[in-house]
């Protein structure tokens, strides 16, 4: 969709913005037992540093390794272009989701002897609600949004 680097920028930026907020108030909302007012408001002040690395991590590294594993996987030429849309979200959230609750574990955790059940345990519990929100209701907000942004 990004077809310069501003535009990537900006896409990147939108659509980590959304997924480490929503992914936030997953975990908050988790830790404290439910959803409420408060957690919203906990989410936007704590995700600012996982959001710095996430975005990071995203544009330099991952969407590449990403759109290279996607084009090994399948072929995209002749395809409908949601199927290589769907297989590098996929991709992006299996890529993502070790990477950002391995960092989380530690940043919010210290190190301790725990640290790797622990680690295992939330990405365990963050990758299905990160892989529906990327798929289902984050990554199509994020596109029509996008698309709104920079008419051709």
């Amino acid at each position: 969709m990004p077809k310069t680097k501003v535009q990537s920028i900006v896409f990147t930026a939108l659509m980590v913005f959304c997924m480490v907020y929503c992914m936030t108030v997953y975990t908050v909302s988790m830790k404290l037992g439910g959803l409420s007012y408060a957690v919203l408001a906990m989410a936007l002040k704590e995700m600012w540093v996982e959001y710095l690395i996430v975005f990071l991590l995203i544009f330099f590294i991952i969407a590449k390794l990403a759109m290279k594993l996607m084009r090994k996987m399948i072929n995209p030429e002749g395809l409908p272009p949601i199927v290589p849309i769907l297989t590098i979200q996929c991709l992006t959230v299996c890529l993502i989701v070790p990477c950002i609750t391995l960092f989380a574990t530690f940043y919010h955790g210290g190190l301790h002897s725990g640290w790797l059940p622990q680690w295992i345990q939330l990405a365990a519990q963050c990758f299905p609600a990160a892989l529906c929100l990327q798929i289902f209701f984050v990554g199509p907000l994020v596109r029509l949004v996008f698309r709104s942004l920079f008419r051709s």
